[in-house]
Order: structure tokens, then sequence, then C-alpha cells
């Protein structure tokens, strides 16, 4: 916040994670082409790191909310990233409740699923389908599936019963061999020990001013649900940064839980 002539503006800077580079390496070392679904892309700082890392790598992105949606596509055309226009494909969709569009399917998942992945698929999806510059060879309809899915700071946000289901949805249009990376609040993380007793909701589990949950996880709860949807744990471990704050001198303990996991071939 500054004030200039007696007036207050507010200035919004959003900071690239370009430590998810460092991180999850195989999104600059992937093939030609590869697909990655950046899942709850919120303002971009996920995706533009990444298209910047990688000249090729094809990224598409959604999110819940229309409004943030826009603001990660200006963030991300208005950069200085080359061919943008043709390697990234933001898209609404709240899959959490409706499940992914059809046309994100791999052909394995379309003809090996048993029937209850069907859910995991929407119907109503054509109004929110991105355009598309190119389609699959395996398809003329579907991009068949993707390399690589993200779940950067977007699992906490959902419904503890419901994450069973979103994490069906993501191995669903997996490539088999393909990998997601997570990274989301663990355990006693500052931002958990700063909610008031009443924000609480459930078991671990806040609810924000802004009417949005937040999860905290445990190693074991996130083993357990990545397992159960079908995954293979490739890594799994905390992430602790202690960070000081210049101005008041506070020091703030951040908790994160670090993964990464294959679908089997």
């Amino acid at each position: 916040m500054i004030q200039m002539l007696g007036e207050s503006f507010t200035i919004v800077t959003q900071l690239e994670r370009r430590y998810l580079l460092k991180e999850f390496p195989e999104l600059v070392s992937c093939g030609e082409s590869s697909k990655l679904l950046e899942v709850g892309c919120g303002n971009g700082s996920t995706i533009l790191p990444i298209l910047r890392g990688n000249k090729d790598i094809i990224v598409y992105a959604c999110d819940c909310s229309s409004e943030i949606l826009e603001r990660a596509k200006e963030f991300v055309e208005t950069s200085d990233v080359a061919s943008v226009k043709n390697r990234f494909f933001p898209f609404y969709c709240d899959f959490c409740t409706t499940g992914f569009p059809e046309w994100l399917a791999c052909n394995y998942c379309r003809g090996s699923r048993p029937q209850k992945q069907h859910d995991c698929f929407s119907d109503i999806e054509e109004k929110n389908r991105p355009q598309l510059t190119y389609l699959s060879r395996e398809s003329d309809s579907s991009i068949a599936g993707v390399d690589f899915v993200t779940l950067i700071f977007t699992l906490s946000a959902v419904p503890l019963q419901g994450m069973p289901r979103a994490l069906r949805d993501c191995y669903s249009v997996l490539k088999p061999g393909g990998l997601l990376f997570f990274r989301d609040y663990g355990l006693y993380d500052m931002t958990m020990l700063r909610f008031e007793p009443e924000q609480r909701v459930g078991f671990r589990e806040y609810m924000r001013s802004d009417g949005t949950r937040s999860y905290f996880f445990s190693i074991d709860v996130v083993r357990n649900l990545f397992v159960d949807a079908g995954f293979i744990e490739v890594e799994l471990e905390y992430c602790c940064v202690k960070s000081v704050n210049r101005r008041n001198g506070k020091s703030m303990q951040r908790v994160w839980v670090h993964g990464k996991f294959k679908k089997p071939l």
C-alpha cells in the first residue's frame, strides 16, 4: 500500500514460482510437445516459469474462478515468453464438483476405465473449451491426455470428503507413466497456527474469511489419498522453511508437503 496526494493505492505484485523448475526438473527436460495440466492455476504464477523454462511444453490451465482465470491469461500473455499463444490454453473448470471435460481424457482411460470412473468427466464442457490450434494425432476431438499434472496449493482448498474424487479425476487425464507434481500446506504451517478456533470446520480443516477452505496435510494422509487413487509414490516429504520478517523481526515457520506421483504403465 502506498499513499500519493492523499490517496491510497494498492499495488499487487505477482511473483513467479521459479522454484518449481528446481523441484520438478521433469518439466524442463521433457520431450517436445509434452502436455501439462495445471489444476487451479490462480494468477498464473506457476504457469509462467514453466513456459519460460521449456519452450516446447504445452500448458492447459484451469480454475474455478472466471475472474482469476482472466488475470492469469493477461499475466501470461503480456509476459516476455515467446510463442505463448500456441502453448497456453486456459479454461474454466470447477473440477472438484463437475470433473474434467471429456476432451482432456487420454485414449487409454477412455477404453479401460471402469464404469464408476465415468463420473471423472463432465459432459457439459464445450462452451468452456479453449480454442486449440491443433488436435492430437490420436483423436480428432481430444488432446488424448496429458503427460503431467500440477496440484500446487490447490488440493487443500477442496473439502476433505471430495479429495478422493479430485485425485481420481487427475489420474484419469494422465497418460500411463505420467507424473503428478504436488505441493501444499503441511501440518503446523504458519497459516494453520494463525487461524482462530471458531474458523475450524473439521479435523485439520479451516474456513478462510473469504469462504474458501484450507486443509493442512500430514505425510500419511497424502500418501493414503494418492495410493488409494491408483498412483505410485515417487517422492514424498515435508519441506520446512524458516524466514524472518525484516520489518518486525518475527520469524515465520513454513511447512509444506512436497510430492511426486506416477500413474502406472
